[in-house]
């Protein structure tokens, strides 16, 4: 079997010594090629070229931002014509992913260690046993996603954590709680949304202040717990929503916090949720900070959501 290895020397939790570590696990089991990224979107030319060259396996060393990017990479390569099938899963290479980002959520939602090594070692008895698992993906007008999307105020969050970042801290759930707050209520219009949902055949619903989009559970994790808006989605459906038609301050709060709950279930009059959709647009009558899994990418004033299933076969 022929495979890349994808990484990110500025992955936060793995070091030279470790990346030399899982090159040696990883080369008894495959022929393995190494590639370093240099810059950003560089993992998407890489994967586009491993696939190109007809790999069998592309495997990722890095955060969610690296996985992100390897995907697209692999959904917008032309494989050699070998390979044939009916969906992207059987005409692309095989994805698998070593946590080496500060969150991993795409990792930690397909049931991998938090932990590069012990990722490791899951992904080695994945390959001794040929055992994998197809999953679908979310579409963003011309990108693709592996588990979410965010339109408005979590996205103005990323914003404010990257910009942090630059400065020098560090990633944590502090700096992610701060961020929030702060952009709750400095950073944000929240009197007047502007946000509208549209489905095709579907009456439109405006006004919304925020818009969550997932492809798989949970959302994101801080630190060791899961925060689940959407409980339901799944990397097997389409993807779910959750909106918010008013940021006020109490049922803001309200909502938030039960997405920490044990089961959690989102309800309220301020809630707006779509669960299993294939695909909708969002418009909004002011620019909008937007995001795709964990990544800001820009303000918008539209974008149109799309369900690829089917699309990567996962080892794990």
């Amino acid at each position: 079997m022929r495979a890349v290895l994808v990484v990110n020397p500025k992955a936060t939790t793995t070091s030279e010594r470790s990346r030399d570590v899982l090159v040696r696990a990883l080369r008894s089991e495959v022929d393995l090629a190494l590639r370093y990224t240099r810059r950003r979107g560089h993992a998407t030319e890489l994967a586009r070229e491993a696939a190109e060259e007809g790999v069998d396996l592309v495997v990722t060393l890095g955060g969610d931002g690296t996985v992100n990017e390897v995907v697209n990479g692999l959904m917008t390569a032309e494989p050699p014509t070998m390979r044939t099938g009916t969906t992207p899963a059987e005409r692309l290479p095989a994805l698998a992913t070593v946590p080496g980002g500060s969150t991993n959520v795409f990792a930690r939602a397909l049931g991998l260690p938090r932990e590069w090594p012990e990722g490791t070692s899951m992904i080695l008895e994945g390959l001794r046993l040929g055992r994998s698992r197809t999953i679908g993906l979310g579409r963003a007008d011309d990108r693709y996603f592996t588990f979410c999307a965010g339109f408005g105020l979590d996205a103005a969050v990323i914003r404010r954590v990257e910009r942090a970042r630059r400065r020098g801290r560090v990633s944590t759930p502090t700096l992610y709680l701060r961020s929030t707050v702060s952009q709750y209520f400095l950073g944000s219009d929240r009197r007047h949304p502007t946000i509208t949902l549209e489905r095709p055949g579907e009456p439109a619903e405006t006004e919304l202040g925020t818009v969550i989009v997932q492809n798989t559970a949970p959302w994101t994790y801080l630190g060791e717990r899961e925060i689940n808006p959407n409980p339901q989605a799944s990397f097997d459906l389409g993807l779910d929503v959750l909106a918010l038609r008013r940021l006020r301050v109490m049922s803001t709060t309200r909502t938030v916090t039960q997405f920490f709950a044990q089961n959690p279930d989102p309800r309220g009059r301020q809630v707006l949720r779509l669960h299993d959709a294939a695909e909708f647009t969002l418009v909004a009558s002011r620019p909008q900070a937007f995001q795709l899994d964990g990544d800001y990418l820009g303000e918008r004033e539209k974008v149109r959501f799309t369900s690829i299933p089917a699309a990567l076969r996962v080892i794990c």
